[in-house]
């Protein structure tokens, strides 16, 4: 599969979601009006939660769009990198030189994934972006476990822990598996659908609430946790993105399933009085 397909054609009536807080961004005058709505915000809890989808979506493949939700607007924007490239990203505001790229390297404003890695991987590798400010709910949610905090958990599993209504949740599960009948080659897919200009209705559904959801799971992880493991789940985030830049980063590897080596429960330790054998817990509390 080649790492650089062609643009996406651009089409003059622009996507836009059934709701009018959501839609394809796909213009640089598009651009300037984002990020300047994006000056200021609210960084605890964070106002921003991010996700992206792509074509092999690593540094073998390529970025379609980048979804970005603002919890104190309800707002969801998809910045169509497909059809504009690096000037997603070079594009300052018209009330501000922020450009998403100094956006997404401030360490300073907070922005939360779910499982980050391969979105930094592809950011770093396509665009030169070093991510900084990151949280990852996956890391929140490994955090608040207690006991064991050996492996992760995926983003569907998670939604099962998040209190929904019926109709969200149904709304979830259908809006869930049309994407994937759009997009996964087992299903009679192709990923190459988050290229195709105009966007369905059903992937702009699927890429919108990929991310609505994030700030309600978001809240109830960091809720259960006390500050050191906030600390350590934001510490091990940075780590992933680190990782993902690394020469030999797989972004398939069997290792992603596990979580960071160091959250794992000490060791059982023979004690000096009895040489019975004892495990210490108390570390691995939320």
């Amino acid at each position: 599969m080649s790492n650089s397909p062609k643009p996406a054609k651009k089409n003059k009536n622009r996507n836009k979601s059934k709701s009018s807080n959501d839609s394809l961004i796909d213009t640089v005058q598009g651009i300037s009006s984002v990020l300047d709505a994006l000056r200021g915000l609210p960084t605890m809890p964070p106002s921003l939660y991010i996700d992206l989808e792509g074509v092999n979506l690593s540094r073998h493949g390529t970025i379609s769009i980048l979804q970005i939700y603002v919890s104190t607007t309800r707002r969801t924007y998809l910045i169509d990198v497909a059809t504009l490239g690096e000037k997603a990203f070079s594009t300052p505001g018209v009330h501000t030189p922020d450009t998403l790229t100094s956006m997404l390297q401030s360490p300073l404003i907070p922005k939360v994934f779910f499982d980050v890695r391969n979105d930094s991987d592809a950011l770093f590798s396509r665009y030169g972006i070093r991510l900084e400010g990151v949280h990852d709910i996956q890391l929140l949610e490994l955090a608040s476990r207690w006991g064991k905090k050996t492996h992760i958990k995926g983003l569907q599993s998670c939604m099962d822990d998040l209190p929904m209504t019926k109709a969200e949740r149904e709304g979830w599960d259908r809006a869930k598996e049309k994407g994937k009948e759009l997009f996964r080659p087992e299903k009679g897919g192709s990923y190459e659908v988050f290229n195709q200009r105009p966007l369905r209705n059903d992937i702009i559904k699927y890429c919108v609430q990929d991310v609505q959801y994030l700030p309600r799971l978001w809240t109830l992880y960091h809720e259960k946790i006390k500050r050191a493991w906030a600390v350590k789940a934001q510490k091990a985030a940075q780590d992933r993105v680190l990782e993902s830049q690394a020469p030999d980063f797989d972004s398939n590897g069997p290792g992603k399933t596990r979580g960071p080596s160091d959250w794992a429960p000490p060791k059982k330790a023979a004690t000096q009085e009895t040489g019975a054998q004892e495990t210490t817990t108390p570390s691995t509390e939320p």
